[in-house]
């Protein structure tokens, strides 16, 4: 077994059928997350479409968003989303303003307001979990329990906020007494949260970094991106290797990655969304087209 993008099969569903409920999960990964849109507007044309949608970080943005209405409609509300001011501003802000935040503020060098914006625009001023088009879970670490923490009910907003506090970029959201940071910390791709909730087909929607290999590091920075990753990685391997019987997975491909993505300021390159959704939209759908009978 491997981490590439592929069919993982326990044995008991056999052929191409589609043994459900049918989950999407959707990954972890900044602005490589616009894959996800082109991954999600291949498995709608395929018609297959969600009973359970499960996300981290900016796959909890997704996510919410793909919830509320699993339809084109969600295609284009996310292309709309990502090519949005709001979004420039979350990814792109002047770099001269972000080191001001920082300095003032000590932890973090993105304001929170766009990202806030973009979701109320997106979802409405005050959406909540048990009014979404499918269940939606998405999951975010708690500082004060050190450990993952799951929300399915309740405001939606605060929520995905709470999962996609990205540390160092975002502050961590607060929620009642507890103080939560991004949920790729603790589940960067949150498969056994699928496989929990009863799927039996789950497409994984990830931003293509288990796509590449990793290698020894030569610089002190090249050491801390792989540490992350071998930390970022570990528990997917673990559960593709654990997948219980009779549950089909699906790794989506995203297109490959771009020249640059390895890059400290990554993160900014919002030049990079269409063609992040194109390429992972022609790779999956090319996918799809060999195991959707």
């Amino acid at each position: 077994m491997t981490d590439s993008p592929g069919i993982f099969d326990s044995g008991s569903a056999g052929g191409h059928g589609v043994p459900g409920p049918v989950a999407f999960v959707l990954g972890g990964g900044g602005v490589r997350g616009a894959v996800e849109v082109g991954m999600i507007r291949a498995l709608l044309e395929a018609g297959i479409t969600p009973d359970l949608v499960v996300g981290t970080s900016i796959g909890a943005i997704n996510g919410a968003v793909l919830a509320s209405d699993p339809t084109m409609a969600a295609v284009e509300q996310l292309t709309r989303t990502w090519t949005s001011e709001d979004a420039n501003a979350v990814f792109g802000d002047a770099v001269t303003r972000q080191l001001h935040r920082l300095v003032t503020t000590r932890t973090h060098l993105i304001s929170p307001e766009p990202l806030r914006r973009l979701l109320v625009a997106a979802l409405g001023p005050d959406p909540v979990f048990e009014d979404l088009a499918v269940p939606l879970r998405v999951v975010a670490a708690s500082i004060e329990r050190a450990a993952e923490h799951w929300f399915s009910t309740g405001p939606l907003i605060e929520a995905v906020l709470a999962s996609a506090s990205v540390p160092g970029l975002l502050p961590p959201t607060r929620i009642g007494g507890e103080h939560f940071m991004d949920g790729g910390i603790v589940n960067s791709i949150p498969i056994e949260a699928a496989v929990r909730a009863g799927a039996g087909t789950v497409y994984v929607l990830q931003v293509g970094r288990v796509e590449e290999p990793l290698a020894v590091p030569a610089s002190a920075l090249a050491t801390a991106r792989v540490a992350f990753e071998i930390a970022r990685r570990h528990r997917f391997a673990r559960d593709l290797a654990t997948l219980p019987e009779g549950v089909r997975l699906h790794v989506l491909p995203s297109g490959g990655s771009l020249e640059g993505d390895d890059r400290p300021l990554a993160f900014r390159r919002m030049d990079t969304v269409h063609r992040r959704i194109d390429r992972a939209y022609e790779a999956s759908l090319g996918y799809l087209a060999g195991v959707v009978a």
